[in-house]
């Protein structure tokens, strides 16, 4: 088999690694919500309780995650041994942690005043996240408020990585695309998968300098890392909100 023909392959293996991710996300989210339906038929008329609605936070992201990983190891190409490692680009350097920071406050740099700007076009209600959304005017102990808090923070950035700036990244590289060709597609795919209509210019911008965490160093760490940074503030904000703090 000829290089293009076995890249042209390995691409679409590939994509069907990320479109298998996502079907993970959507079914094990459909699946989370069961027990709690069949306990109480009405809980999906309404606003969901604390504990499925962390249950969502939590449980699908690592999932989808998971199957990605998995799906990497089984279809990806090269040698088995480090396979992980060398389609998503997931290294450990400090190096890549540092630049992650950098580029993630760079983030929060541009975040701050486009979120501003985009309540005031848009309005208070229009203007919030559907996680956000969620939360509102809803009150958790400790222990749950920091699960949320941990899972927007950490969890949720991981997860959105490793699909997004990982496994959908290399199939592009595997059909040679340019970086800023898969740059752009990758940022769009992102900002649309959230489902956010409305938001969706918003989160294009936002998403940019965590796509160039890719660009400039080909770690995914530094974009684990800059997206971590990017979502602390909402967060703290969640933590805050969540136990009557703020």
């Amino acid at each position: 088999m000829s290089a293009p023909a076995r890249g042209l392959r390995a691409g679409w293996a590939m994509v069907a690694v990320f479109l298998t991710a996502g079907a993970v996300l959507l079914l094990v989210a459909a699946l989370v919500l069961l027990p709690f339906a069949f306990a109480d038929p009405e809980v999906l008329d309404g606003p969901l309780p604390s504990w499925p609605l962390l249950a969502l936070l939590v449980v699908p992201p690592s999932l989808a995650a998971l199957a990605a990983l998995v799906g990497t190891v089984v279809v990806g190409a090269g040698p088995r041994a480090g396979r992980v490692r060398r389609e998503l680009a997931l290294r450990w350097d400090p190096v890549a942690v540092k630049k992650g920071v950098q580029l993630g406050f760079g983030g929060l740099l541009l975040a701050i005043p486009a979120a501003a700007l985009w309540t005031a076009w848009v309005g208070d209600d229009q203007a919030t996240s559907a996680v956000g959304e969620e939360f509102t005017d809803r009150l958790l102990g400790p222990v749950p408020a920091l699960v949320a808090f941990a899972a927007l923070w950490l969890l949720a950035p991981l997860a959105e990585e490793v699909l997004f700036r990982g496994v959908l990244w290399r199939a592009l590289e595997h059909w040679r695309w340019n970086r800023w060709l898969i740059f752009t597609a990758t940022t769009a795919v992102f900002a649309v998968a959230h489902l956010e209509l409305l938001r969706t210019p918003l989160l294009l911008l936002l998403s940019v300098p965590i796509g160039l965490a890719r660009v400039f160093t080909g770690n995914l760490l530094t974009c684990v890392v800059a997206h971590q940074v990017n979502n602390f503030l909402p967060a703290v904000a969640l933590l805050l909100t969540t136990t009557g703090v703020w």
